[in-house]
């Protein structure tokens, strides 16, 4: 009977196993400093060769800006 409950949840086990494996890596990549820089640097080179336009330039510029100082102000209280 463990076999066959083993055998049915294993497809559910391996999309579980998967999700968490895909958390962790978006979870490491929120609270890497340099990935942050990195995108900052992105976004300035999308800005400058006009593939975006000021006003988006503006907010995604602020949303990493806020996120970079979180991970920050993380590492501080630690």
């Amino acid at each position: 009977m463990f076999l066959i409950d083993d055998i049915l949840l294993a497809p559910l086990k391996g999309v579980i196993f998967i999700g968490k494996k895909i958390n962790d890596m978006i979870e490491k990549e929120m609270s890497d400093e340099g990935a942050i820089k990195e995108r900052l640097m992105e976004l300035q080179l999308k800005f400058e060769m006009d593939e975006i336009d000021e006003e988006e330039y503006d907010r995604r510029e602020d949303e990493l800006l806020k996120l970079l100082e979180r991970i920050r102000e993380e590492k501080q209280n630690r």
